[in-house]
């Protein structure tokens, strides 16, 4: 009969933790945890208390610092496997859980299903052709080498990225071993663990070429499972029920979720909500029942579909207040401002509400005070204003009553402005250039908190040519994406010039635009 290894990995709830290992190895199962080493020394003493005494549960020996996307989520599952083939050998099948997963089917039902099946469950399809990816980077997570987490280092991240890209500076993959991409909760055989932990010694140019990848452990298991195992003994499937929003968020399970998750032709569930307590305890039971009959209907995800997309369209729920269909229409125009001295661009703004009515607000993402008016509550926040980026557009259109509507964005706002300018909107840029003498360079240092204002001189000379880098990096990026209207003014383009370039992104008369200009005759100064 089979056994399985679970690899446990979590970061917190050490009384979640510890009561899914209690429960998946009173059926004689085995547990091997790796606890990730930023969580709070105390909750992982707790438990080594609980759980150090039982003989089915393992501690990886190495605890890693675990960064979404990063190879450190990797490291943590070899650690935890490693653990595993050593402390379990009568392990036959190794399952990776994290602290959010429940059982949705009995253990004798999961033993009876692996017994049946002689193959390895993990999804893995070709990397470049399938279309697993739906956005983001594709080619770029491998051919580039990714040392900066995107996450918690956003902007080194795509400084580097953009580095390599320009210079040229690809890599090779793997000799020999086609890329594969799909989800990181998979259940291998022994054999194949052991396999893949053979091929990281013999080739260890296959994991220092992972440790650099985007977001490796869609990949790593993936790719090496393929290059080890016939095909027809891999399910290209996972055993772990789980679902994504249309925002790539993963569907969180509640209590009223119970009679649909037991209903899918999975054997575990991924996320179960921390609120949902008789869910949690229903599923928990459920793991040591026998003789249970459980209807398969696996309607789950394709029910999910229908109740959201119906809902999008207000034919079942009502219709989100940023999706109606009069807020904005095709003929509205966005006028984005682009400058990276937020001095500047206020001062253009508030020159454009003077002359020419137009409503013009100021960096409405980064300020609290832009000069928002009165939008319900989403005004108030700045991370609510982020995550309803377009939510926000909509109702200034709607509240200022106007289809021309003018913002200011900082260059670093890439992703923002490729959002707006994917909307049906007809989207309009203005540039307005400026110099980055050293003087400006070593005050965004320390604004930015890279360095501090007394910082060393060979330091701060360092950075600053970093910086300076990345600034111009920034603009070149807007600038790559070849908008239809893409307009620049800037302290050394003549008067005339700066008119004309205005009067075309406002769509107003070159007189008009002069006025505008002549409000603000400091518009430059520093």
């Amino acid at each position: 009969m089979a056994k399985i290894a679970f690899l446990l990995l979590a970061h917190k709830d050490p009384r979640g933790v510890i009561a899914q290992a209690q429960r998946l190895t009173a059926t004689g199962d085995f547990v091997a945890i790796h606890f990730d080493r930023r969580a709070r020394p105390e909750d992982f003493a707790a438990i080594r208390g609980a759980l150090g005494d039982n003989p089915n549960v393992a501690f990886a020996a190495r605890r890693h610092r675990c960064g979404w996307g990063q190879w450190s989520l990797v490291a943590a599952t070899l650690a935890a496997l490693r653990a595993a083939l050593t402390g379990f050998p009568a392990a036959t099948h190794f399952y990776m859980l994290s602290g959010d997963c429940m059982p949705i089917k009995p253990a004798e039902y999961v033993h009876a299903w692996l017994d049946r099946e002689d193959a390895d469950f993990i999804e893995s399809f070709d990397f470049f052709t399938s279309g697993w990816i739906k956005t983001g980077f594709r080619e770029e997570r491998l051919i580039y080498r990714h040392p900066f987490n995107e996450r918690t280092n956003k902007r080194l991240f795509y400084l580097f990225y953009e580095v390599q890209r320009r210079l040229g500076l690809t890599r090779p993959l793997p000799q020999g071993l086609r890329m594969m991409i799909g989800s990181q909760w998979w259940c291998l055989r022994r054999a194949t663990v052991e396999k893949i932990l053979a091929l990281c010694a013999e080739r260890p140019d296959i994991p220092r070429f992972f440790r650099t990848t985007w977001i490796p452990d869609e990949t790593f298991f993936q790719s090496l499972v393929n290059h080890l195992v016939p095909r027809e003994e891999i399910r290209r499937r996972t055993l772990t029920f789980l679902m994504f929003t249309d925002y790539g968020m993963p569907v969180v399970f509640h209590d009223d979720h119970h009679d649909l998750l037991l209903g899918q032709d999975y054997l575990f569930a991924r996320k179960i909500s921390p609120e949902a307590e008789d869910l949690r305890a229903r599923l928990g039971a459920l793991w040591t029942e026998t003789g249970r009959s459980l209807p398969i209907s696996g309607e789950g995800p394709a029910l999910y579909r229908f109740l959201t997309r119906r809902g999008r369209e207000g034919r079942r729920f009502a219709p989100r207040f940023w999706e109606r269909a009069d807020n904005l229409r095709r003929s509205h125009r966005l006028l984005i401002v682009v400058c990276k001295q937020w001095h500047i661009a206020k001062r253009l703004a508030a020159a454009i509400r003077a002359e020419t009515r137009l409503p013009a607000v100021d960096y409405l993402f980064n300020e609290l005070d832009a000069h928002l008016p009165d939008l319900g509550g989403i005004e108030t926040s700045l991370p609510k204003r982020e995550r309803h980026r377009r939510a926000l557009i909509r109702l200034l259109f709607e509240r200022f009553g106007r289809k021309r509507l003018v913002i200011c964005l900082d260059p670093h706002a890439y992703g923002v402005v490729t959002d707006l300018a994917a909307d049906r909107v007809e989207t309009r840029l203005l540039l307005i250039e400026t110099p980055f003498d050293d003087a400006y360079l070593r005050g965004h240092i320390v604004r930015a908190g890279l360095a501090a204002a007394d910082a060393p001189r060979e330091v701060m000379d360092g950075l600053i040519a970093a910086a300076r880098t990345e600034l111009e990096l920034e603009v070149e990026r807007l600038r790559d994406l070849d908008l239809a209207h893409f307009h620049t003014i800037g302290r050394d383009a003549g008067a005339a010039e700066n008119a004309a370039a205005l009067a075309a992104f406002l769509d107003i008369a070159p007189k008009a635009a002069q006025n505008v200009l002549d409000a603000a005759p400091a518009l430059f100064a520093d």
